[in-house]
């Protein structure tokens, strides 16, 4: 989910509540609006319109509260030349924060008082939805059509499910299947089937993952192996990346003395369209540990992953 999102100016939780809500003041109302010097309120164009009775009622206390204090500045200088007494007023509590825990870089609105809860995937479907209406209606087709009522619903779902790994940690994905055995001969999955997005066209590549490692001590579960591939596969990717990753995360789960990844790919940006090459694959490995350093070994996986 890669839209351009309007960015949001961040403030600091301030012990002090003036700082505080002049901090919002700023950031909730517009720049342009000026106070005159009769205490009215207007825009750069010389008109009130432009703010709300709310930002008016905020704007009047702040000037009610610098008069306010200009009246204490001269009492307290009429008692000192008539030598009374000075008696300190209340000072006001500061506003309460801990109540904001958790909100200091709050991106989704301005308003400290008010509450959210971080938004899911499922809460874009509507500006998704949105989204793919537009571009139906950009391709000259009619989005209230019968056929294509529901496209665009479809269409966000189907995307959120393309690259829900962007969802998923790989401590998710092993979820504890990581076992001690005293075994260092090499173990290899091999023809894990796999669904990705070519970043660079948003449309389809697929194909097979072959996963090689030599243990040391420790072994993971065998479905593992394909949750790790899952994990990666579904995200915005190129087969290079993937392919790279899948390793770095066998590597990260049960520190092996080396890891062997290849993957052969179709892709449909060179089918579909471009050359339109339909009988073309692409294969990436990657060899880390031993299978890099030793020749024997590396022999070994890819006769193994040649085998049918």
């Amino acid at each position: 989910m890669n839209s351009s999102v309007s960015s949001v100016n961040r403030f600091e939780i301030s012990d002090n509540a003036d700082e505080l809500n002049q901090e919002i003041d700023d950031t909730n109302f517009p720049r342009s609006n000026s106070v005159n010097g009769n205490g009215s309120i207007t825009s750069l164009n010389g008109h009130g319109s432009g703010m709300t009775a709310f930002a008016t009622r905020r704007r009047s206390s702040s000037l009610r509260k610098t008069e306010s204090e200009s009246v204490d500045d001269e009492m307290a200088q009429d008692a000192l030349e008539s030598g009374a007494p000075i008696v300190n007023r209340a000072v006001p509590a500061p506003l309460r924060t801990d109540s904001f825990s958790g909100h200091e870089k709050c991106t989704f609105h301005h308003d400290l008082e008010l509450d959210h809860k971080p938004s899911t995937r499922e809460d874009l479907l509507p500006l998704m939805s949105k989204s793919y209406r537009m571009l139906l209606s950009n391709l000259g087709e009619d989005p209230d059509r019968q056929g294509l009522l529901k496209t665009p619903e479809r269409a966000a779902k189907a995307m959120l499910f393309f690259t829900k790994g962007y969802d998923q940690s790989l401590e998710e994905a092993l979820n504890g299947a990581v076992f001690d055995e005293d075994h260092d001969e090499m173990v290899l999955v091999k023809d894990i089937e796999m669904f990705s997005m070519c970043e660079h066209h948003l449309v389809p590549f697929y194909g097979k993952v072959s996963i090689g490692y030599l243990p040391c001590k420790k072994i993971l579960g065998l479905s593992k192996l394909a949750r790790i591939v899952e994990i990666f596969s579904r995200r915005l990717q190129v087969q290079e990346r993937l392919t790279k990753q899948i390793a770095v995360a066998v590597t990260q789960a049960v520190q092996p003395a080396g890891v062997a990844v290849i993957i052969e790919g179709v892709h449909m940006c060179m089918v579909m369209r471009g050359v339109q090459k339909i009988n073309s694959k692409t294969v990436t490995s990657t060899m880390l540990g031993v299978f890099r350093d030793d020749p024997k070994t590396r022999e070994e996986f890819l006769t193994l992953c040649n085998n049918k």
